[in-house]
């Protein structure tokens, strides 16, 4: 799917208020409220919409921690162990990178018990040959939105 302009100012509204109406969008952006829902039925079915949520507060919530974990694996475990790691409640999210790691874990906790109880799971993950945990101490900027 081809991606113009309209699309991508559509994306963009939904990113700051996915609640809002295609009416509402549609007067936002000049176009009739059929084209509006033609072209977010499209994006949603390219799957370049892939759901909507809230955006949560972290820190009100009793998250203060985000720790940052890099993972060295067993040579050619990495896909499975990143698998389990995925399913973790705390995780928000998993990379594979370059470097002298092989996967980049984000996870925030209410905690340090909570931080140390996850670090001490996943060394007990077979293939996992080593973790190195960085804690976050201020967040600048926190914001999945690209657009």
């Amino acid at each position: 799917m081809e991606i113009d302009d309209k699309d991508l100012q559509i994306l963009k509204h939904l990113l700051v208020d996915a609640r809002q109406s295609a009416r509402q969008l549609s007067q936002r952006l000049d176009v009739s409220t059929v084209t509006m829902i033609s072209r977010i039925k499209k994006l949603e079915e390219k799957k370049i919409i892939k759901g909507y949520s809230a955006r949560l507060d972290h820190d009100l919530l009793g998250y203060d921690i985000t720790a940052i974990i890099e993972i060295k694996t067993s040579q050619g475990k990495m896909l499975e162990v990143e698998d389990i790691i995925a399913k973790e409640d705390n995780v928000i999210s998993v990379y594979d990178i370059t470097g002298d790691a092989d996967t980049l874990v984000i996870a925030k906790f209410k905690n340090r018990k909570n931080l140390s109880n996850f670090v001490k799971k996943l060394s007990a993950i077979p293939n996992i040959e080593n973790t190195v945990t960085h804690i976050v101490l201020n967040t600048i900027k926190e914001d999945s939105r690209l657009i």
